[in-house]
């Protein structure tokens, strides 16, 4: 060391505080092959109950018996039942228990389906438990340890947990025996605690209590308070010993009701609800002996909770008769049927709102011969129950997914009636309807989830709907308006180009003299496009609905001689204050030239961020990629907002109004994402391009066919913020992120392509030839979901595998959702570079159409439309952005750089204009 290069750097930071030190919360983490991590948002860890020989006789059987590969089934039934760390458990007075948890961790360890879950090793003999840690593999849990045995033998334990690296469960055990009562839970959870943290130097948030889940209902008065006591508990732990979490043996709860599964389940489920709401953390449970809270029956529920949270002295005795009335068949209470006693058209309502179609094909037989005529079902009982539907989608009490489910049964009803009706009234009787709405998704526009949502929700309520699909031209759907003689035309479109192409349908309407209401809808329509750009070219009433929630009542308003005038006056003024509102905006004084905007540029110094050379240069392709790999990287919220159920996964699933529709919807994504996997519904599709590249000029970037930068292959057009900035804040241009070609920095750039829709338009096809929109619109939203999830992974591969620019990156999935990740993927006709021509120029060097299957519409969208397209850039200033309005000198300036008519770039940069043109 040199003492004067020392104090030369003592100096030079003399006047620097150190920064300080990021607050980061200690959270557990498990792995078997993969990892399990407790974080905040993790609301209940199930640990699967069925390896345990005290606990399972097929299990204790299969062992006993010497049949350890049988018993893996065992664990791997565990794993699909939705367990998330298996418990093994061999304490058998019969049994080498030291062996035999040897022989079968070691075999479990050979089969990657199990071995990917942390294993927790239960037992009550130290001897077994070590046996258990010399051979589990990654980061397991001891179950357990207690003071039960002294606090030197306490500690013992603990410090060989510590040194095999495992977390521990503790009972709430000690010298005295077991804790029966609050107070007993509370002293002993707190003494072992404060021994681990301050003796044993354990980490807290690897300490999990066990507080003792005991048996109620056992007819002893001095045990109905054990659940109570045990949620309090729990609630204490989680407010006074930071970091620890709380366990339980959730099937103790229930033991006096062995043999009456349907009270066991609701007993787990309630008991689990309320331990859950005061921070219980994991459980030992049997996830096929739970029932869904809020499915259990009123009664029921009520009786189970009178006795888990002694509400009353009689509650035993009040559950334990009520229970001998409670039958059984299979997993569901004979009650649930008691609808199917109903009156036919009861029975019909009853299906539509709780979307049950087993019966309704019967059951429309028997209405039929009941009242004669086929179409006197769909306008008496059918839609007496649809309109129910409505009231309570109108309401707020039924949600979008159960919506869809009403009109999947709704659609069987009539598909079965319509050969009885066309018998009955040769073949001209239809059934009355509210009112007649085309529908269409423009031209050169493929998407059409949302769209189809909101036809099921106009269905739904008595409208007729004509689709007319998507990609569809203007000349068709006037043609297809006056041919059916429509009430209303609705147009959607998700893409920019879909704007301007709904400004000329407008026009074609007025051109024609039509007199119908139009609805604009679509992701990238808005009510300011609708009142500025649209509104003033047709001389009918132009709406912009946002959702399919708000779709019946405009359709309403507008139908109706009554509400429709206040309906549209009220539009109007709404519209005339935004169209001020836009020409304000837009004035000249917000923006700075675009030469100024040009000098105000993002400024990286190249010198002190010089670009990771990649390992990989040129263009790769993956053909058919395991989407079973993708499963992990879906970002789950953008599914929920899809089916209008808004709010954050996985938050989601614990609201108090959503929380029930959402699992169900959930659940049946799971089951869909198993048949696509296993049955191969979809095919996986990608190609990702790195080269050479810099920027050049102000705005643009050359990408180069090798290092030594003089052949360009292609070149990318690049946009630039122009308004006026505060001091300090740049004008962006996305080629600010790249090096300039002036300083001989070798920089590059990457690209990709990918998709997860082949094969969907058959199966598509086959649900809505089963009248299934459900599951038809359920696919293709999953499809869409798991195209962002290639997209994710892919981005993925190429910064740590391909680009390797980022070879550390642990990041969780929601650190990849929060894109907390080094560099940015953004994608052209989207905020950062809002044309959409850039694509071609993409997929041109991709040849994403000869490697994806990926092709490009005339507005530049993808088809299949489960796609995604984008750009890599790697710098740790890269930062996303939205370019916002530009002015026409800039438009004029980027024109003359792709070589294009001013015109032609005005009609696609159309929403970014801070002008009239």
């Amino acid at each position: 060391t040199n003492p004067a290069h020392i104090a030369a750097m003592a100096k030079a930071v003399e006047d620097v505080k150190p920064r300080t030190l990021p607050s980061i919360e200690p959270q557990m983490r498990l792995s078997g092959l993969e990892s399990l991590n407790f974080r905040p948002d993790l609301n209940f860890v199930n640990v699967g109950e069925r390896t345990n020989i005290t606990g399972s006789k097929k299990f204790a059987r299969l062992i006993l018996s010497d049949n350890y590969e049988e018993a893996l089934s065992v664990a791997n039934d565990q794993v699909e039942g939705g367990a998330q760390v298996i418990d093994v458990n061999m304490d058998e007075g019969m049994l080498d228990s030291e062996k035999a948890m040897n022989n079968f961790l070691n075999l479990i360890a050979s089969e990657p389906d199990i071995a990917k879950l942390p294993i927790m090793i239960d037992s009550s003999k130290w001897t077994v438990i070590e046996a258990g840690l010399k051979c589990v593999q990654g980061k397991g849990i001891v179950n357990s340890i207690s003071l039960k045995g002294g606090e030197e033998e306490f500690v013992r334990q603990a410090m060989l947990v510590k040194r095999y690296g495992a977390a521990v469960i503790v009972m709430a055990f000690d010298e005295d025996g077991q804790a029966d009562t609050y107070d007993r839970r509370i002293e002993i959870c707190k003494r072992s605690y404060d021994i681990l943290v301050n003796k044993v130097k354990f980490p807290a948030q690897d300490i999990i209590f066990d507080p003792n889940i005991l048996t109620v209902a056992t007819g002893i008065e001095q045990h109905n308070n054990f659940a109570v006591d045990y949620i309090k508990a729990t609630k204490w732990i989680k407010e006074n010993l930071p970091h620890a979490k709380v366990s339980g043996g959730v099937s103790n709860v229930s033991f006096s009701f062995r043999g009456n599964n349907t009270v066991r389940e609701a007993m787990h489920s309630s008991f689990l609800y309320h331990a859950i709401q005061a921070g219980m953390d994991m459980g030992i449970v049997n996830p096929g002996m739970l029932e869904v809270y809020d499915d259990i029956p009123e009664d029921l529920l009520n009786k189970v909770e009178d006795v888990l949270l002694n509400r009353n002295d009689n509650a035993t005795e009040e559950l334990v008769n009520f229970a001998e009335s409670v039958k059984q068949k299979g997993k569901k209470v004979e009650k649930d049927e008691e609808w199917r006693k109903d009156t036919v058209e009861k029975r019909l309502e009853h299906a539509l709102v709780k979307g049950i179609d087993a019966y309704i094909t019967e059951d429309v037989e028997e209405a039929r011969q009941k009242l004669d005529k086929g179409l006197h079902i769909i306008e008496g009982p059918l839609m007496d129950g649809m309109n129910v539907v409505g009231d309570l989608f109108g309401s707020g009490k039924m949600f979008l997914p159960q919506v869809v489910k009403s009109a999947r049964v709704m659609k069987k009803a009539v598909a079965y009636l319509l050969p009885f009706i066309e018998e009955e009234t040769d073949g001209d009787g239809t059934p009355s309807k509210a009112g007649k709405i085309l529908m269409a998704t423009v031209k050169g526009d493929v998407h059409d989830i949302g769209k189809n949502i909101v036809g099921v929700v106009l269905g739904c309520n008595n409208y007729e709907i004509i689709d007319l699909g998507v990609m569809v031209p203007s000349e068709k759907i006037l043609e297809a308006a006056k041919e059916h003689d429509v009430d209303i035309i609705g147009l959607s479109g998700l893409i920019t180009p879909s704007l301007d192409e709904m400004v000329h349908v407008a026009k074609e309407l007025k051109r024609e003299g039509f007199q119908i209401p139009l609805l604009i809808g679509g992701a990238t329509t808005s009510k300011v496009h609708t009142a500025v750009k649209i509104d003033p070219n047709y001389d009918l009433p132009v709406v912009h609905v946002n959702d399919a929630s708000r779709s019946v009542g405009v359709v309403s308003n507008l139908l109706s001689k009554e509400l429709t005038p206040d309906f549209v006056s009220g539009v109007n003024k709404e519209y005339e204050k935004l169209r001020e509102l836009n020409a304000n905006k837009t004035s000249a004084k917000n923006f700075v030239s675009i030469e100024e905007a040009r000098k105000n540029k993002f400024k990286i110094d190249w010198s002190e961020h010089q670009p990771v050379a990649p390992k990989f240069t040129g263009t790769k392709s993956f053909d058919d990629f395991n989407i079973a790999e993708l499963i992990e990287f879906i970002d789950w919220t953008p599914f929920f907002h899809a089916w209008e159920l808004k709010g954050s996964y996985p938050k989601i699933l614990d609201d108090k109004e959503k929380a029930v529709e959402a699992k169900k919807l959930f659940d049946d994504a799971q089951k869909m994402l198993k048949q696509i996997v296993d049955e191969k519904w979809l095919q996986a599709k990608g190609v990702v391009f790195i080269h050479p590249a810099n920027s050049v000029g102000d705005d643009d970037i050359e990408v180069y066919a090798d290092n030594n930068r003089k052949e360009i292959i292609s070149k990318f057009h690049t946009l630039r913020q122009q308004t006026k900035k505060p001091p300090g804040k740049p004008n962006i241009a996305l080629a600010d992120f790249v090096a300039p070609n002036t300083n001989g920095t070798v920089d590059y750039l990457g690209g990709f392509a990918v998709t997860t829709g082949i094969g969907i338009d058959k199966k598509v096809k086959e649900f809505e030839a089963d009248h299934d929109d459900y599951n038809s619109i359920l696919l293709k939203a999953l499809a869409d979901r798991l195209a962002e999830a290639f997209a994710e992974k892919m981005h993925h591969i190429v910064r740590t595998e391909l680009w390797a620019y980022a070879t550390e990156e642990d990041l969780l999935n929601e650190d990849l959702i929060n894109e907390k990740y080094v560099g940015i993927r953004p994608a052209p006709g989207y905020p950062a570079c809002p044309d959409h021509t850039e694509k071609r120029t993409l997929f041109d060097l991709l040849q994403a159409e000869k490697h994806t299957g990926i092709e490009l519409t005339e507005s530049m969208a993808m088809f299949p439309t489960a796609a995604v397209s984008g750009f890599y850039f790697a710098s740790k200033k890269a930062h996303y952005f939205g370019l916002g309005k530009i002015n026409k000198d800039q438009v004029e300036s980027y024109a003359k750089r792709k070589e294009y008519e001013i015109s032609k770039i005005e009609k696609w940069l159309s929403p970014n204009l801070g002008y009239n043109h």
